[in-house]
């Protein structure tokens, strides 16, 4: 009898013991479930969609246009490879060295908690939003911003090189950018109280500082600026213009992370922005030249939204006009002067419309946020709020500069970054991938 109770007894224990445990998880589940909003969660998909959309096809045929005919394929295949190799790059270890904490290099990086993005399931929460979500949204940003280099050294480097290239400055420039800007508590922009909402620094001066060294240190292309190389395609780079334009309704209203009022305001701003930038771009040229371009209006546009992604979430529709009327005002005189002025060739501008409508909107979010010019406001007074804007961009500016300078002389002795005199003649189509766009009858 007292074994039979004992029995009995262990029984009751693992029953409630089970039953607890249960209890625990489904209380749990409830509670993701909570954090969880729907609405917040389905415009989050749509937005990762529209961000990935920016890359493939937008900036792809943006680029491919842009170039000679021998070399579209070439900026192409360019775009479409780094989002894979991003994509995996951000797995492995990417989300963790950009998002988890680093311990005591936390202002600048963060830690290996989170390698081949371990313990994100599908009840994993971030803010409202399910983690895996948040993971993708951000690999998306990834994936675009390592592709936006590609311009500045289109038709003349070797596509070994440019893949080991921008492995290196992910890992070694996007990372720390972003974990500084956007990681949250500890991290270096976080703590100065830098406004960045969309990736001012992070993507843009980021992106065209390195567009800007890698360019110098390869040299012009044969024949710049004495032959003409006109884009191939311009058709194309006005639908890519298009796109990237829908694009960043993701990029910008999607970095609030949520469906609300901020999110529809950074859409609208957006909109403004670009359409601004890329009126202002058409009247420069009928007044430099007596004709509106297609290239014009399409580079305007983007010189709009790269000077508003820093400042989306916190100006209004004034300073979406200003931005974009100042960026395309001297974005154009980077993009062709300045650019004339010095002979360096940044092929398709990467640094006179990234890099420098960049800046801009980095250090100008500390104007336009102020409630008195129509924005939501910021807990510094105006001029140290600017002061910690530029400070931000000087970083980025050193950072990627050190970054960009050390990896490609790393690449360059390891398999050599620039293809030979008679490949970049022939394209790099035919040389680097055995194939054409066109039948040549």
């Amino acid at each position: 009898m007292h074994t039979l109770m004992a029995t009995i007894s262990r029984i009751g224990l693992f029953t409630g013991i089970m039953c607890l445990s249960q209890s625990s998880q489904l209380f749990a589940s409830e509670n993701a479930a909570i954090a969880l909003n729907k609405a917040d969660t389905a415009w989050m998909i749509v937005a990762t969609a529209l961000v990935l959309f920016m890359t493939l096809p937008g900036l792809a045929l943006f680029y491919g246009g842009l170039v000679r005919s021998k070399n579209v394929l070439s900026v192409l295949v360019q775009c479409f490879a780094l989002a894979g190799v991003m994509t995996l790059l951000w797995v492995v270890y990417g989300y963790s060295l950009a998002f988890t904490n680093g311990g005591a290099l936390q202002k600048y990086i963060g830690g290996f908690d989170q390698i081949l993005l371990k313990g994100i399931t599908v009840d994993s929460v971030s803010g409202t939003i399910p983690e895996s979500l948040f993971a993708a949204f951000q690999m998306t940003f990834a994936i675009i911003t390592p592709a936006l280099i590609v311009g500045a050294f289109a038709e003349r480097m070797k596509f070994s090189g440019m893949i080991l290239f921008s492995i290196l400055w992910f890992t070694f420039s996007y990372l720390p950018i972003c974990h500084m800007a956007w990681s949250g508590d500890g991290a270096l922009f976080h703590d100065w109280g830098v406004l960045d909402f969309a990736g001012g620094t992070v993507v843009h001066v980021n992106a065209g500082i390195a567009g800007l060294v890698t360019c110098l240190l390869l040299g012009p292309r044969k024949g710049f600026p004495r032959e003409p190389m006109r884009p191939h395609n311009l058709p194309f780079t006005v639908m890519g213009a298009g796109m990237l334009w829908v694009g960043w309704f993701g990029f910008n209203a999607g970095s609030e992370l949520a469906a609300d009022g901020t999110a529809a305001m950074a859409l609208l701003v957006t909109h403004i922005a670009a359409a601004t930038a890329a009126t202002v771009w058409m009247l420069i040229e009928v007044w430099a030249h007596g004709k509106a371009s297609a290239l014009g209006i399409a580079t305007g546009a983007v010189a709009g939204l790269v000077a508003i992604t820093p400042a989306s979430g916190t100006a209004g529709p004034l300073g979406a006009i200003a931005l974009g009327a100042i960026s395309s005002l001297v974005c154009y005189y980077f993009a062709t002067s300045v650019k004339h002025k010095f002979g360096y060739d940044d092929s398709l501008d990467v640094f006179g419309v990234h890099g420098v409508g960049g800046i801009i909107g980095a250090i100008l979010t500390g104007v336009f946020a102020a409630k008195a010019l129509g924005g939501s406001g910021m807990e510094l007074d105006m001029l140290d709020q600017v002061w910690a804007q530029t400070k931000s961009v000087l970083v980025t500016i050193v950072w990627s500069g050190v970054v960009s300078t050390l990896a490609f002389i790393i690449v360059n002795k390891l398999v050599g970054m620039r293809v030979s005199l008679e490949t970049e003649q022939m394209g790099l189509d035919l040389t680097e991938h055995q194939e054409q766009a066109y039948d040549l009858v």
